[in-house]
């Protein structure tokens, strides 16, 4: 059964409408697949992978204009340093777990080369959250037919399952359940009307630092009304991954800015950044094309910079709503070694509106 998303218990965050469906998929052209993968036997699986496509396959030839920020360092995100210094996005993103981002990368270059869309090389985007604590991580249970899998179960224009699925099934947030979770907005800036859309990935933070509009929701709902993980130091490390899909043309200089603002929503809900978190952030523009091959000047168009704080200030809102969206889809789940990690009390959540 599908737990209420954080609207549904009657909170609202910030000024902006969201897009249809709340989620990344309000931006035309993106899709998001999950693969979960979850097992006893033989060694406990609590993993899978999301894979996100930037714009429908047909128009793949298009590159996207794309920026990246990092908050804390201690994660990874393959071809990053292309995509810094070109601004250029080409193919599928994918999240998954910290030991198999190998295993992902290389299913998707295998995806790009069956495609065969001219490329002459392909440096895929692929991040991760470390899910240990719940997943026997060592066990590397992904393969790249869950990765194939992950793409045969795309979904555009439509609800993204939220929660314990795909790359966020072993994740934790704040010391309860966290996992994958979505949020949108829409913005008129400039004479334009424009959809931000944001899937986060979200395994950090402490307890005691959990905000709901300055509510102290970690406070309230501490060790003693909800048990922590039994783990103290899962409240200390963990990442976030953030990608935030817009239509507004932008170019790769303003896509950057909008991932740091990344950075304002997460602390909104609690993140500061610990030394032992990947927190990092990618922003990508379907509003211009540019085509892969180009050998002539590509016209493209692009906002001024005056218009350019709204687009933060929804971008900052769609990130907090994402990651509570994932706190309050994800389920109480019993992993590796016995442990287990408590879901949000979604009935007292709600009391303290």
């Amino acid at each position: 059964m599908t737990r209420p998303r954080l609207r549904d218990l009657g909170f609202t965050i910030g000024e902006f409408p969201t897009g249809r469906w709340n989620a990344i998929t309000d931006v035309a052209g993106v899709s998001v697949g999950h693969r979960t993968v979850v097992r006893d036997e033989p060694r406990v699986a609590r993993t899978g992978v999301t894979v996100i496509e930037t714009r429908p396959v047909a128009a793949r030839r298009d590159l996207c204009y794309a920026g990246i920020s990092s908050f804390n360092g201690n994660g990874e995100m393959t071809g990053s340093h292309w995509l810094h210094e070109s601004g250029l996005l080409h193919g599928p993103i994918a999240i998954t777990n910290t030991h198999q981002v190998g295993l992902v990368r290389d299913a998707l270059v295998a995806r790009e080369v069956a495609r065969d869309l001219g490329e002459l090389w392909c440096l895929p985007l692929v991040a991760e959250t470390y899910d240990g604590f719940l997943n026997d991580i060592d066990a590397f249970h992904l393969t790249t037919h869950d990765v194939t899998a992950a793409f045969d179960a795309l979904v555009a224009d439509g609800p993204v399952p939220e929660g314990n699925v795909g790359g966020g099934t072993g994740m934790i947030c704040h010391g309860f359940k966290g996992g994958i979770g979505t949020s949108s907005r829409v913005v008129e800036t400039a004479g334009e009307r424009c959809t931000f859309g944001v899937l986060v990935q979200a395994n950090y933070g402490r307890r005691s630092l959990l905000r709901l509009e300055g509510r102290p929701v970690g406070q309230v709902l501490d060790g003693d009304a909800v048990p922590l993980p039994s783990d103290p130091a899962t409240g200390n490390a963990g990442s976030i991954i953030v990608i935030i899909a817009t239509d507004a043309p932008l170019l790769a200089d303003q896509c950057a800015r909008i991932a740091r603002r990344a950075t304002v929503g997460l602390a909104r809900v609690g993140g500061t950044g610990s030394n032992g978190s990947g927190d990092i952030f990618l922003a990508f523009s379907t509003g211009n094309r540019v085509p892969m091959n180009a050998t002539d000047a590509v016209t493209v168009r692009t906002l001024p910079g005056s218009a350019m704080t709204a687009l933060f200030d929804a971008a900052a809102e769609a990130v907090e709503e994402a990651i509570w969206n994932a706190l309050c889809a994800a389920e109480t789940m019993l992993g590796h070694r016995q442990r287990i990690v408590h879901a949000i009390p979604l009935d007292r959540l709600a009391a303290l509106r």
